[in-house]
């Protein structure tokens, strides 16, 4: 008996396994004290699924950082991670509900205070050879956006430096 063909194939059966090329994930998590663990975890598993092990060491104290500024600024009940891997970097990102200040002077010092709590980040990204920034939020509505880019080879380099 000849074996049964579907003329409707099955998501499943065409789905590419997870590489680095296609790591691109989203999260929102509560802001709450808990949530940067949270995000920390979740981050782990989606890099060790993805191969990239080897940038964890220093993408996972990205993450930890950039979502405990996010939850510690916040005027929402939630922030959103965006994870992303292209052109042989890992793109970690943080929306969070602060709005960002009409006034020069108040923007300024707000700017401030929040690169003084990423201090600890700014040190891991230059050591990963990367970049960082806080800006506004380029998706709709208030906010802020924090960004870091860690390049493969450097993240790879801080892991078995520390």
């Amino acid at each position: 008996m000849p074996a049964a063909v579907s003329v409707c194939p099955h998501p499943l059966d065409t789905v590419t396994p997870p590489v680095p090329e296609n790591l691109a994930y989203s999260l929102t998590v509560p802001a709450a004290l808990a949530s940067p663990a949270i995000a920390r975890a979740a981050a782990g598993v989606l890099l060790e699924a993805h191969g990239l092990r080897d940038v964890a060491v220093a993408a996972l104290q990205v993450v930890g950082e950039l979502a405990s500024c996010a939850c510690r600024f916040t005027a929402t009940e939630d922030v959103y991670l965006s994870l992303r891997y292209r052109d042989d970097a890992l793109r970690i990102t943080l929306y969070d509900g602060h709005p960002r200040h009409t006034h020069r002077r108040l923007a300024a010092a707000c700017d401030t205070r929040r690169r003084s709590t990423l201090l600890l980040l700014a040190c891991v990204v230059r050591d990963c050879e990367g970049q960082w920034g806080v800006g506004a939020s380029q998706e709709s509505g208030d906010g802020t956006r924090m960004w870091a880019v860690l390049p493969r080879d450097g993240a790879r380099a801080y892991g078995r430096a520390v």
